[in-house]
């Protein structure tokens, strides 16, 4: 593969046409390998963001590494500017943008905190699997965070424990509400269910389909990444696919993700499968942006949104 390991796409430089330079291939290459073994030769010692990305089975370390960008890569002088590395650390501390899928930005309607404070507290929690953190509102687990919905000043807050964290998520905080307002008695079927068995299967396609092409892209290749990922959010094994780990993003509500590897002969598979139970408490608008929640932290190595 001619992208290297630190990202430089050599499939468009001179040099590689001319064969005066190879490709230092990804981090899990055998390009990387032979690389690493003829600058040792020439130069006495590796590039380090190679070396280091082939000891850590790191395929690219921009998309891969949650330590990019790196003392490997600050120490220079290349391959990539101090500038171009100030803005990846900026942005990487930047929360994605919420959107629907049909790319607005998604606005929590401001009913949905007056339906909920209408709602007796004790009763919601009971049915909700949550707990009374008065006066504010309710705690709830999303994956390993203890979020408490303030219902009196209609926010989230990340609670740890010396101190608690506002939340600007309108996707999470629309989720937390639809399932409050919705969630019902029901209890786990413990029945797996692919989204085509879902009753509003028909709501999640096209735009609304679930988007799986950015985790085979991640981890297609990379079973012990993905597994880091879904553990890093509290993930439980289970015996499936070469991987699949059951998360729990809300107390009513786990999600399957099992996952294929793939090689030189088949692609890589992703699926995500629900409890049958989870349209007793969540609409299908809010299953899609679950899952798109899920998703999204799992190709962030499993760190907070």
């Amino acid at each position: 593969m001619p992208t290297a390991a630190c990202g430089i796409n050599c499939d468009v430089c001179g040099l590689r046409l001319l064969g005066i330079c190879s490709s230092c291939g990804s981090g899990t290459s055998q390009e990387a390998i032979n690389k690493i073994e003829a600058q040792k030769r020439l130069f006495g010692k590796p590039c380090p963001v190679l070396a280091c990305a082939q000891m850590n089975h790191i395929q690219f370390c921009l998309r891969d590494c949650q330590s990019f960008p790196c003392e490997n890569f600050r120490a220079g002088p290349y391959p990539l500017s101090e500038g171009y590395l100030n803005m990846q650390e900026r942005r990487r501390k930047q929360k994605p943008p919420d959107r629907t899928p049909k790319r607005d930005l998604i606005k929590v309607p401001p009913e949905y905190w007056d339906d909920l404070k209408k709602k007796g507290i004790e009763k919601l929690c009971e049915l909700s699997l949550s707990t009374p953190h008065l006066p504010e509102g309710i705690l709830i687990r999303f994956l390993k965070d203890d979020i408490l919905v303030d219902i009196q000043d209609c926010c989230l807050w990340r609670l740890k424990p010396d101190q608690r964290e506002k939340i600007d998520h309108p996707l999470l905080e629309l989720v937390l509400l639809v399932y409050f307002l919705n969630v019902s008695s029901d209890l786990l079927s413990r029945e797996m269910i692919s989204v085509k068995d879902l009753k509003d299967a028909h709501f999640f396609q096209g735009p609304h389909a679930l988007k799986t092409a950015p985790l085979l892209e991640r981890y297609g290749k990379d079973i012990s990444g993905f597994k880091q990922a879904a553990e890093n959010m509290g993930g439980e094994p289970i015996d499936m696919a070469d991987v699949a780990y059951k998360l729990s993003p809300l107390p009513k509500i786990p999600l399957y993700y099992l996952l294929w590897e793939g090689d030189e002969e088949f692609q890589p598979h992703l699926s995500i499968l629900f409890d049958r139970s989870i349209e007793s408490h969540l609409s299908a608008d809010a299953i899609w942006g679950l899952v798109n929640l899920v998703s999204i932290r799992l190709l962030m190595g499993g760190s907070n949104v």
